[in-house]
């Protein structure tokens, strides 16, 4: 940490004191506070883990820096091992060597030829209307399934926190390299059925959903939690890639401890 002394804080415009506070705190301890995330070698977020989705997602998916949540509200959250109001804790550990650097895997999504997205959480393709979305799913060249439903989740190993969790997905921990898939209220009867429940596919797997034309090709996407402006869609390719978001994790606390701070 000693060599990452350029730090961008992205954060609510209209921002407290308390944010203040920690700018000033990390001038004085020999941080230079850059005002374009480019120039940074530290991304450090202040909000809540949907802000630090946004902060990886606006600067580009950056391999070659660190990033950082902060909390402000009453909880740290999963992607946050700091709080604002403990900001001697947050300088202590980027100076006193008390951090890890943890890797977070990121999926990758084309969607027909509108170019590829990244990530972090999870992809999600959901009906638009009041009628079943119709999707072709291929497991790299193999049609494993033809689904009618609300929609499907596709969540990296973090990711299976959020959305996927709600949906009933497992949770994974984020030293397994794969994706998992989860079914929104699929239609499983003598007509259509589907295989009903998660399944985790490997890290080096392509999963292919094609629409199925039948009148509803007009579904919502969304990547993490920032909607996707394409209308139309044919073919959806997804993808683990072999980017990795760099975190800073402090020692005592783990991906589990997390889980179980959050969850139990």
């Amino acid at each position: 940490m000693e060599q990452r002394r350029n730090i961008y804080f992205f954060h609510n415009p209209n921002g407290s004191e308390k944010i203040t506070a920690l700018l000033e705190l990390a001038e004085r301890y020999g941080f230079t506070i850059v005002k374009n995330a480019k120039d940074a070698n530290v991304i450090a977020s202040i909000g809540g883990d949907g802000t630090f989705l946004q902060a990886v997602r606006k600067t580009g998916f950056r391999q070659d820096c660190l990033y950082v949540g902060i909390a402000d509200d009453n909880s740290k959250g999963l992607y946050c091992d700091f709080h604002i109001d403990d900001l001697h804790q947050i300088i202590d550990a980027m100076t006193m060597e008390t951090i890890e650097v943890r890797r977070y895997p990121i999926i990758k999504v084309d969607v027909d030829d509108e170019g590829h997205f990244y990530c972090l959480n999870e992809f999600s393709i959901r009906s638009a209307i009041v009628k079943t979305l119709v999707l072709d799913v291929y497991i790299d060249d193999f049609h494993f399934e033809t689904f009618r439903g609300d929609g499907l989740v596709i969540a990296t190993p973090t990711g299976s926190t959020g959305y996927n969790k709600s949906v009933r997905g497992a949770v994974v921990d984020p030293l397994l390299p794969c994706m998992q898939i989860c079914e929104l209220a699929s239609l499983n009867n003598n007509s259509y059925r589907t295989l009903g429940s998660p399944f985790i596919l490997g890290g080096d797997r392509k999963l292919v959903l094609r629409d199925v034309e039948d009148g509803n090709d007009h579904p919502i996407m969304a990547m993490d939690n920032e909607a996707l402006s394409i209308q139309h869609v044919n073919k959806i390719e997804i993808q683990l890639t072999d980017k990795r978001i760099k975190t800073v994790k402090l020692k005592d606390n783990s991906f589990w401890e997390k889980v179980k701070r959050t969850f139990l």
